[in-house]
């Protein structure tokens, strides 16, 4: 569905994207994540069309983005900052969206608008609150009935219970009609539990993009103890990080999770255990091989 192949962006003598490729399939929720400066937002913008990338292909189903009136008409993209008309209220946005996008469907839109009871739409947009702000964002972006959702820090502002709601409603999309979804946030737990796809991205560049399920699965946490000092690793074993409280040692291990267990098990550990890492972790050591600064985990 989206294919950034060797893009790169300057802004004077500032690299913003360097030889960026970047792949989301038709049908995933894509996870883009990465420290402050990592070019995010610049790749959102090439998607969007509003940046033209000095080298390389951004395509969306194929095509070139950048100045194609009808393949955006197929997409929606609600950014962090949300632009609305300085006098329009939430109805007047749903008769503009509906000449922008063909299949906009007004009944699904006064569906999902029951979702929010609390929102006056007849109140001009720009004097409600952020997260009230992004529920019209969302209603307007679904009713329009895309084959592309791109998201920017998509629920910032809003409640527990709306961010819920929000994501149901996303998520329906995904499952009845293919909907693809790329989502830019910090809040990895709740990546975490919406994603299938994740592309880790730092320095302009993305440094890893898998399945959810195999990010997981390529990191292993194993916390050991022994009867003395632990024994050296074996030389195969490609070791992240070491921390040791007393006698209980955790090893963060790169590689396939079995070989990992069964050379720390042929240690003869008084314990052993097995346990996931979070997105959150996951990110933070890959972009510890970076020279990321970050704070050690408490495990």
């Amino acid at each position: 569905m989206i294919e950034v192949n060797n893009v790169t962006k300057k802004f004077g003598d500032f690299i913003a994207l360097d030889d960026l490729n970047m792949h989301v399939e038709r049908g995933a929720i894509y996870g883009l994540v990465g420290p402050n400066g990592a070019g995010k937002s610049t790749i959102i913008r090439h998607l969007c069309g509003v940046y033209k990338q000095d080298s390389g292909s951004v395509l969306i189903d194929g095509q070139p983005v950048y100045e194609n009136e009808a393949l955006k008409s197929r997409f929606t993209c609600i950014p962090d900052d949300i632009f609305f008309f300085t006098q329009a209220n939430t109805l007047d946005m749903m008769k503009f969206y509906k000449e922008m996008y063909p299949n906009f469907d007004e009944k699904l839109f006064h569906k999902i608008a029951t979702c929010f009871p609390a929102l006056n739409m007849k109140k001009m947009v720009r004097t409600l609150s952020k997260g009230m702000q992004k529920q019209v964002a969302f209603m307007l972006s679904i009713a329009a009935k895309p084959e592309l959702m791109i998201l920017d820090e998509p629920v910032d502002g809003l409640d527990p219970v709306m961010r819920r709601q929000i994501w149901s409603l996303i998520m329906a999309d995904v499952a009845e009609n293919g909907l693809t979804v790329l989502v830019s946030s910090h809040n990895l737990r709740e990546l975490e539990d919406v994603c299938d796809h994740v592309g880790i991205m730092n320095n302009g560049k993305i440094l890893l993009e898998r399945s959810l399920d195999e990010l997981q699965t390529s990191i292993t946490k194993i916390q050991v103890a022994f009867d003395g000092d632990m024994p050296a690793l074996p030389p195969h074993i490609d070791l992240l990080r070491k921390i040791s409280t007393g006698r209980v040692h955790t090893l963060i291990v790169k590689g396939a999770p079995k070989a990992a267990e069964q050379a720390i098990a042929a240690m003869n550990p008084l314990i052993m255990d097995v346990l996931p890492l979070t997105l959150e972790e996951i990110f933070i050591y890959e972009l510890g091989g970076e020279n990321y600064a970050v704070k050690d985990i408490i495990f």
